[in-house]
């Protein structure tokens, strides 16, 4: 015996796997599911069934299945050696033992009652097709529309989902308009109860590490490696390079001729300033250039402690600082060491209070 699926069920699980690229056997078995539930709700069962549903015609099997057993404990869910081999002496224990219970309509009164947890399975399924499809994105840029914005959350399209850019992942002073292209940083992307969660951003570190991935040839090819990205976004970044060619300047490659490169980045984030500088393995050299555009005549580094004195000429020290600190701020978090910066003037005033104390000390004994 057997009942059917409507043939227009099946053929719109089919749509769904064509226009949602949700698998067919996937929906399949979330129905085989949802049916097994229905016969036990609907036939008061408690005996162990399975559903098979044939996928070309639609038809509908009901099978009780029961373990063959030695000694039967639970007759609900086996089936003893002796008895089993009454219908087929081929038989052992461990064997299973299944019957067609099929019963008549049931494929119409299965159907209704499955409806909700097919729609589930499908949301389900749907939120794994998301998830698989942005999880290899994670880390990258990618590009998307501006659909909407929602208060102070712009709304971006980025392909098979939207995604929200929260005001804290926005560039400062951005302007976003809807139907602009847009292109954001995966940051993660985790799965939930309500759905994929992709958090994008256009302010992360690594959002500007793959801008210039795909702007400088010589980074997306591994001869210049780029070491340590900080930035205060639509303001200021410092990024710090090193090639692995002797006849590669990174700087260089990474500014590009007439700075056409680094401007191009500039643009894309909004006339955020870029400063490259060169990495060094040599802790006072990398604070040295990590002050740029600030020359330091000397360097004193605490490796242990992380702790970093830097002389400057008198007329360099704004520079050193920056304006509100950002340039000493920026070095600070770029070469993971504190840093204090003194010009020429400061060192000698320092020099001369410390004398005075001694000269002090010693007219006082």
């Amino acid at each position: 015996m057997a009942e059917y699926v409507n043939k227009e069920f099946l053929d719109a699980l089919e749509e769904l796997e064509t226009t949602k690229g949700i698998k067919m056997d996937i929906l399949i078995e979330a129905l085989e599911d949802a049916l097994i539930s229905a016969y036990k709700k609907n036939y008061g069962s408690s005996q162990n069934v399975r559903v098979e549903i044939n996928r070309d015609t639609g038809d509908i099997h009901v099978y009780y299945r029961k373990e063959v057993v030695e000694e039967v404990e639970n007759d609900k869910i086996e089936m003893s050696l002796e008895e089993a081999r009454q219908y087929d002496p081929e038989f052992e224990v461990g064997d299973m033992f299944e019957s067609e219970v099929t019963p008549r309509s049931f494929g119409r009164i299965a159907a209704q009652t499955a409806k909700q947890v097919i729609v589930q399975r499908i949301r389900e399924a749907e939120r794994n097709v998301i998830y698989d499809a942005y999880a290899k994105a994670e880390g990258e840029i990618v590009r998307g529309t501006i659909v909407r914005i929602e208060g102070r959350n712009v709304i971006v399209d980025i392909g098979k989902t939207e995604a929200v850019l929260a005001a804290t992942e926005q560039i400062p002073g951005e302007r976003y308009v809807v139907g602009d292209p847009l292109r954001v940083y995966v940051e993660t992307v985790q799965r939930g109860t309500r759905g994929t969660r992709i958090v994008i951003s256009r302010t992360r570190s690594g959002f500007l590490s793959r801008l210039l991935e795909q702007e400088v040839p010589e980074i997306s090819d591994g001869i210049v490696e780029i070491k340590a990205v900080v930035r205060d976004p639509g303001s200021r970044a410092k990024v710090a390079v090193l090639s692995h060619d002797a006849d590669v300047d990174p700087v260089g490659a990474c500014v590009g001729a007439r700075g056409m490169r680094v401007q191009s980045i500039v643009e894309e984030l909004s006339g955020e300033k870029l400063e490259i500088v060169e990495w060094s393995e040599d802790l006072a050299q990398f604070i040295s250039n990590a002050i740029s555009p600030a020359k330091a005549l000397k360097v004193t580094v605490d490796e242990e402690n992380r702790f970093a004195s830097v002389l400057v000429a008198d007329n360099q020290l704004s520079l050193a600082i920056g304006r509100r600190g950002q340039n000493a701020r920026l070095a600070v978090r770029l070469t993971a060491c504190k840093i204090d910066i003194k010009s020429e003037s400061q060192m000698l005033a320092m020099s001369a209070a410390q004398e005075e104390d001694i000269f002090t000390s010693d007219d006082a004994e």
